[in-house]
């Protein structure tokens, strides 16, 4: 198939599986604890990449073990976490509207550690999208009252992890394969992701229809939402040029919105408002960062 026709199948595939991955762990989350749920992911996402890229491991040198246990806990372990406990208190649509401030965070951590420079777009950009950021916190605070919405920090603390980890793979590890990557960091997590699952008392509980199927929901998650996407999302970005790969950040939360609602999640204007706030911040980064990425391509 033509890769014009292919890339567009990659992105409609990453926002279905990636958009509904917030409601999936909000149904893991009826028969297992937040411990359990982010156990349970790193685990079957760890299976399935070992089998998938057990050769692509064997390659790995000492000095990229280092980074790729460190991009591990950063990209992934904590991240799946935070989200477990995040939607245990705020609705599954917000926590992926939240998510959506990764690039702002990747810009300012870029600017803070790794020396990337700040233009004035991307000035404007972050601000725009943190000020999206406060009004969706505060006017959901307002409309759900009786939800917790200081959980909602833990999904901006997995976004500024995940932020962190993208510029550790930009200056450290871009001479690792995107499958060896995957597969080198859940290797590295799948013993501390079983410790914490036996630790959260989970054999010590009666198996129940719940747990069962709160497992096949995390079984998804994990295989489907994290394994075959990442796989997915390393081919898309091979195939296509930056503008249309970072459309993927817009797509992510309509998806997660439309499950919300569906599953009669409560919506406020001012919620909506704020959310297209924080997407007009990233879009202002993203199409800061792609002119500038184009231009060096093409000599402009």
């Amino acid at each position: 198939m033509a890769a014009g026709k292919l890339k567009w199948i990659y992105l409609v595939f990453l926002s279905l599986v990636w958009g509904s991955s917030f409601i999936l762990i909000k149904k893991s989350l009826v028969g297992l604890d937040a411990y359990q749920v982010g156990s349970f992911r790193i685990i079957f996402a760890a299976i399935f990449l070992i089998i998938v890229g057990f050769r692509r491991i064997m390659k790995l040198n000492a000095r990229q073990w280092k980074w790729i246990v460190i991009s591990g806990f950063l990209g992934s372990f904590f991240p799946v976490y935070l989200f477990s406990f995040a939607e245990t208190e705020i609705d599954s649509a917000i926590a992926s509207i939240l998510n959506a401030t990764t690039p702002l965070m990747t810009l300012i951590f870029g600017a803070l550690f790794f020396r990337s420079v700040f233009s004035q777009n991307k000035i404007i950009g972050v601000v725009i999208g943190l000020l999206g950021t406060a009004g969706l916190i505060l006017s959901g605070a307002s409309v759900n009252p009786d939800q917790n919405y200081v959980y909602s920090l833990l999904v901006v603390l997995a976004a500024s992890c995940y932020a962190f980890n993208v510029n550790i793979l930009k200056t450290k590890m871009a001479d690792i394969s995107p499958l060896g990557i995957a597969a080198g960091n859940f290797a590295s997590l799948l013993l501390p992701a079983v410790l914490i699952l036996f630790f959260s008392g989970f054999f010590e509980q009666q198996l129940t229809s719940e747990i069962e199927t709160s497992l096949v929901f995390v079984a998804i998650l994990g295989i489907v939402g994290t394994g075959i996407a990442m796989i997915i999302f390393n081919k898309l970005v091979q195939i296509s040029d930056p503008v249309f790969t970072t459309s993927v950040t817009y797509t992510i939360p309509i998806v997660a919105l439309g499950w919300g609602i569906l599953d009669g999640e409560i919506f406020s204007s001012w919620q909506l408002l704020s959310a297209l706030v924080i997407l007009v911040g990233v879009f202002i980064v993203n199409r800061s960062r792609n002119l500038i990425a184009l231009k060096k391509k093409f000599g402009a």
